[in-house]
């Protein structure tokens, strides 16, 4: 069969990447058409377009380049209907892809499915309007969507697993490096533990939030300080925070960092599952504009209760959540401290992992998903087919 897929980030050519495997493990004939990246690429089929070409993320950048979002939007829309896919597969990146979904639904025969269901319940609730009508399936990786879209909007979807849980579990099992080995590996202490910093994968969060982690972590100098290095950020642009001091970065290296800290200050998103995973306790920082609007609003504007994912899943304050007007360094200092060995707050924090770990499930979310693709897809060939087998029926002979 023929897959095209549409992905406007790197999280999405990971997640996309995957499924692409799974995909040729079930369906010998596959072909791939898509907009990705390196990763997929890796997989085979053609790629149309970079996502680097179209990742803008925040409102001035897109408001400058609206010309060339909406360049890309005709291209894509043009390119899928000359090359005829059996089906078109969205993954997150939910302002370009649901503008692609619409079209095809009012233009196309082409049956849609998103992978990695848009986050709807968080901003932009309205989009279910478009989302029931433009979507044939609907493929989430949070267990706490389902009663969002089934009971609260009536809309079947099919929870497959969550592949970051995949990933950290593949990871764990064959991961044997050894504490000593890793700190000699990579210039650190081996009679210091360690406290990891996880501050973003954007400059703009970095610079919003590593600061104050820095100057928390700082109050415990029996720790050694090792900031993840995100792989799209220059080592010169950490080295603006941490040159001079005792502070030291590992690039590329955040499993293998998580396998081996003793806590972690970590940014709102993917990492707070990530840390939870490799059963770090962690304390949630995140640093906005404007606080205290910040506050109101979340108190009485965004519609959910938490801004990490672990305390979603688990719908529960397992991690503490320090942003808006909560987020300072002696509030960072003050929650870390709770979190080392022998302290209350760290055996209750990885006791209540354990029901984030059993909510995720085992599934393999991409063996998951493509599965239910390829059986999807050969249930509508098999509906087209018998429509269109047309049975003479006799006239009655009286």
């Amino acid at each position: 069969m023929k897959y095209y897929l549409v992905v406007g980030e790197a999280s999405g050519d990971l997640h996309a990447s995957h499924l692409m495997h799974s995909l040729k493990k079930i369906d010998s004939q596959a072909q791939f058409r898509f907009w990705g990246g390196d990763l997929m690429q890796a997989e085979g089929g053609t790629c149309v377009k970079h996502f680097r070409e179209m990742a803008y993320m925040g409102f001035i950048p897109v408001l400058l380049h609206l010309r060339t979002i909406f360049r890309n939007m005709k291209l894509c829309k043009h390119d899928i209907v000359q090359w005829k896919p059996d089906v078109v597969i969205l993954v997150d990146y939910p302002g370009f892809n649901l503008s692609i979904a619409k079209f095809l639904r009012a233009k196309t025969q082409i049956p849609v499915y998103y992978y990695i269901s848009p986050k709807i319940w968080a901003w932009k609730e309205y989009r279910i309007k478009s989302i029931k009508r433009d979507v044939d399936h609907l493929f989430s990786i949070l267990p706490f969507e389902v009663p969002f879209f089934e009971e609260k909007h009536h809309y079947p979807i099919h929870y497959v697993g969550n592949p970051t849980a995949d990933e950290v579990r593949s990871f764990r099992a064959e991961y044997q490096e050894d504490f000593e080995s890793f700190c000699a590996t990579n210039g650190l202490d081996t009679d210091k533990p360690i406290i990891a910093l996880l501050a973003g994968s954007r400059k703009q969060e970095i610079k919003d939030n590593l600061p104050a982690m820095l100057q928390a972590a700082a109050r415990f100098p029996a720790y050694q300080v090792v900031v993840a290095g995100a792989p799209a950020i220059a080592e010169e642009y950490y080295a603006t925070f941490i040159s001079g001091s005792a502070v030291r970065l590992v690039k590329n290296k955040t499993y293998p960092l998580l396998s081996h800290a003793t806590a972690a200050l970590v940014t709102s998103g993917t990492a707070t599952l990530e840390t939870a995973l490799f059963e770090v306790p962690q304390v949630v920082c995140y640093k906005t504009p404007v606080p205290g609007l910040i506050r109101f609003a979340f108190k009485h504007i965004i519609k959910v209760a938490y801004i990490s994912l672990v305390n979603l899943i688990v719908n529960r304050e397992v991690v503490s959540e320090l942003f808006a007007d909560r987020f300072s360094v002696d509030n960072i200092a003050c929650e870390l401290s709770r979190l080392l060995p022998g302290e209350e707050g760290r055996e209750q924090m990885l006791t209540d992992y354990i029901d984030l770990v059993r909510l995720l499930g085992n599934d393999v979310a991409p063996d998951n998903a493509a599965q239910l693709m390829y059986i999807f897809l050969h249930q509508k060939h098999l509906r087209l087919l018998q429509s269109s087998i047309k049975v003479d029926v006799p006239k009655q002979i009286c």
